[in-house]
């Protein structure tokens, strides 16, 4: 395999998005040139901090967030109506990292996507200001206050195309690398109590010489029939497995996933890097290095899968 040219697209997720600095660091130290990225929600931040030539001091930012940087730069807008944050205090701070220019003027060519609300259109930016861009594209619906832009309203990019595969500016012989974070997974629920072996337990503690009185061994039984009984009716009402909230949270994660899934079906990327969905919480920027870490790993396994097939 002699080209390693590439056309990167980085998807949508939150702070799993911090995935994506750690795969364009595994494509670099395995000799890639990317020569075109595209992304949307926070993917369309780690996108625009890379054209722009400055992702080193993008990365070193993201490392020194903690939860009470997150907090500072919640800009509650309890009196909005339509979200509960404003949005513009996360984009001052990214400003201070990387500071705006026109999207056309980027180190590389960047595609960064939004979602008109209104008419139900996706939206590619290729050029103007690329933090208004990126806000846009990383409105989450309910959450940061939607952007108007002209006749538009936008919101989240990743709610039409989490991964816009389509999108990204490629040249001929250019390979396509998708580092996709929506990858399909198993919707968490509360954790089961464990069960208690009674007659397992009380031979340890005979063994080890300690005296057990029958009325503990009576609270102990008592207390594995409880458990047992729980066990026995969680397991038969998965309804008890989800809240209001949880089930909201769901149905936006089958949209983005098989959003994405048909997305990889009409473009199919030569390079497909998938970290699962529920690998992180949406909120987890305090967790920057692990998540880093895990995206460099992936996309290095996918870089050795393809080239092993390629050789």
């Amino acid at each position: 395999m002699t080209n390693k040219r590439v056309a990167l697209v980085l998807g949508s997720g939150g702070a799993r998005g911090l995935a994506h600095i750690g795969a364009i660091e595994a494509l670099e130290e395995r000799g890639y040139t990317i020569t075109g990225i595209a992304g949307c929600s926070m993917g369309s931040i780690i996108a625009g901090m890379y054209a722009a030539g400055q992702l080193k001091e993008a990365k070193e930012w993201f490392l020194q967030v903690d939860k009470q940087l997150i907090l500072r730069m919640m800009d509650i807008n309890l009196f909005s109506g339509n979200s509960l944050v404003k949005g513009e205090r996360i984009i001052q701070e990214l400003e201070k990292v990387v500071p705006d220019r026109p999207i056309e003027q980027l180190n590389i060519p960047c595609t960064i996507v939004a979602t008109d609300l209104i008419n139900t259109e996706e939206v590619v930016f290729e050029r103007g200001s690329l933090f208004e861009a990126v806000r846009a594209s990383i409105s989450i619906p309910l959450f940061f206050q939607p952007v108007q832009h002209g006749e538009r309203l936008l919101v989240d990019g990743g709610i039409i195309n989490p991964l816009p595969l389509n999108l990204v500016q490629r040249r001929p012989g250019d390979l396509l690398v998708a580092m996709d974070i929506s990858g399909k997974d198993s919707m968490p629920t509360d954790p089961m109590p464990e069960s208690i072996d009674v007659e397992s337990r009380l031979g340890e503690w005979r063994d080890k010489g300690w005296p057990v009185p029958k009325s503990v061994e009576t609270q102990l039984r008592q207390l594995s029939r409880r458990i047992d009984k729980v066990r026995i009716e969680r397991a038969s009402d998965l309804t008890r497995k989800v809240s209001f909230a949880s089930m909201l949270d769901r149905m936006n994660d089958i949209q983005i996933q098989q959003n994405t899934i048909m997305g990889c079906r009409l473009t199919p990327p030569d390079i497909h890097a998938v970290m699962r969905q529920y690998a992180y919480n949406t909120f987890d920027f305090d967790k920057a290095e692990e998540i880093i870490a895990d995206g460099k790993r992936i996309m290095t396994n996918a870089l050795i899968d393809y080239e092993r097939a390629h050789a």
